[in-house]
């Protein structure tokens, strides 16, 4: 399943996510594929493409970052998977 995934870091936790991101790169937990991550050019949202097997697998790698930004996980299909829910 693809998710996309929302983050975003206030102005007061800026320092610290920066801190935490640069030293650990963010990556995804074993069994996630991370498609590509995208950051706004302000510096506090960003998106991440992920490919997983369920949705559980996604939160246990966005609760790691829990303490420090927000994010929204959003379960989403390419055009061929909505063409076909269209279709029928």
């Amino acid at each position: 399943m693809l998710f996309m995934i929302v983050f975003e870091y206030s102005p007061e936790n800026r320092q610290e996510t920066v801190a935490r991101f640069m030293d650990t790169g963010a990556p995804p937990p074993d069994g996630v594929v991370m498609i590509g991550r995208w950051h706004d050019a302000a510096m506090g949202r960003g998106y991440t493409l992920a490919d997983a097997p369920d949705a559980q697998s996604v939160a246990m790698w966005c609760h790691r970052w829990a303490d420090l930004i927000t994010m929204e996980i959003v379960p989403v299909i390419h055009d061929e998977q909505m063409t076909k829910v269209l279709s029928s």
